[in-house]
């Protein structure tokens, strides 16, 4: 679940909805979804679209544009009738701040409302301690507000973090000394950054927060219900359902690591052990390569050689294991693949998988896709922007049950 301070927003000309009726902020959210997903509509079409009156998107929508969160676009015109005025996200009406905890480096964005990243602080470490990330994010909170007017300031939605659930127990993969890992153990590291920020301060696993930036800001080509996979120095992931991120009863929904695949030997392991980029690098330090070229730049590893083929090879077998279980259990449309990698990395990850997937008996399934992630090796720490995005404008299933409960 998304663990959320209660510090109240700062920015009172947007928080007109929790002085509402739960159906006028649905409605709200309602519209605001539709919007971002076809990238500007006129009231016409919300209206058909929602099923509600004219009048009544009508009011939602003017609201909506003098709060400053939508815009009017210039009228299109037609040959018959009067010109439809589309509307279209205000990317300034909206910011949001995102922490992404990770083993080799940390990064911290200032996002605006239609998902561009305006500002980012990257943290290189050999490993995360509580105190380096609450002075990342100290620094982002000073530094990437600064580059906002003082009315933009205040329209600063939220703080959100995406980070690893019990780093404590990874003492192999992280490499920190044991009294770096009981820190980690004692630490509530959403209390303590909300200590220090203006705004609502969300935690949630680093998976499904990426899993919330490709649901948000992807091209929406994955369909209403998608398992969200996510390589990053521990595979993690995320569900979609009915278009909704579903983190499950305790946050761990989609973890997708726990799942068990088969060894050489003949036994089992967790898939976090084998598809996993913490295993590309040890492979690659028993090679005699250097592995930092993997974190250094995500965006561009070089040429790694058959190193980086073996291990696609390894992690594409294991990953449509893991598809055909998951599929087995929820019908998913999707399975999307994306990673802390290149994009050519990730084309040749995906293209594995789906060719390792038709090896396996598909009698009982429904027809199913495994396609790329458009968000790519950023996807966590926008992620982490868009969990208080999630949280304060778009459509929520729970919204009308608690704001009237």
């Amino acid at each position: 679940m998304v663990r959320a301070s209660t510090k109240p927003a700062k920015f009172d000309q947007l928080s007109r909805g929790t002085n509402q009726t739960g159906v006028r902020l649905y409605n709200e959210r309602l519209v605001l979804s539709l919007v971002r997903r076809h990238e500007s509509l006129p009231k016409a079409d919300i209206a058909r679209r929602t099923g509600l009156s004219p009048q009544t998107i009508s009011t939602i929508v003017n609201a909506l544009e003098a709060d400053g969160i939508l815009r009017r676009l210039s009228p299109l015109r037609g040959k018959v009738g009067q010109p439809l005025v589309p509307y279209a996200l205000n990317p300034r009406g909206a910011f949001f701040l995102g922490l992404k905890i990770g083993r080799r480096s940390s990064d911290i964005v200032l996002m605006d409302f239609a998902g561009t990243v305006l500002g980012r602080i990257h943290q290189p470490h050999p490993y995360p301690t509580p105190k380096a990330i609450l002075d990342l994010s100290q620094r982002g909170i000073d530094e990437l507000s600064a580059s906002l007017s003082a009315d933009e300031t205040a329209r600063i939605a939220g703080f959100g973090i995406a980070s690893p659930f019990e780093l404590w127990n990874w003492a192999s993969q992280i490499g920190a000394p044991n009294e770096v890992l009981e820190d980690w153990r004692k630490t509530d590291i959403r209390s303590l950054i909300a200590d220090i920020s203006p705004w609502t301060v969300y935690l949630h696993n680093d998976g499904t927060a990426a899993c919330a930036a490709e649901l948000v800001l992807g091209n929406g080509q994955h369909g209403d219900d998608f398992l969200y996979i996510f390589l990053g120095s521990f595979i993690g992931g995320g569900v979609v359902l009915d278009s909704h991120l579903f983190p499950g009863r305790t946050g761990y929904g989609g973890a997708i690591g726990p799942l068990p695949v088969p060894t050489a030997d003949g036994g089992f392991e967790q898939l976090i052990r084998s598809a996993s980029i913490y295993v590309l690098a040890d492979r690659l330090t028993k090679a005699g390569q250097d592995p930092r070229v993997l974190w250094e730049d995500p965006g561009s590893w070089g040429d790694i050689g058959p190193v980086l083929d073996e291990w696609i090879s390894d992690v594409a077998r294991s990953l449509a294991l893991a598809t055909i279980s998951a599929i087995s259990i929820i019908d998913f449309h999707t399975v999307v693949i994306d990673g802390a990698f290149p994009p050519a990395v990730r084309q040749a990850l995906v293209q594995a998988t789906r060719q390792a997937a038709k090896g396996f008996d598909l009698q009982g399934l429904a027809p199913f896709s495994i396609a790329e992630g458009t968000i790519g090796y950023r996807a966590r720490e926008i992620g982490g922007a868009c969990l208080p995005l999630l949280a304060n404008f778009t459509q929520d299933r729970e919204v009308l049950f608690k704001e009237n409960g």
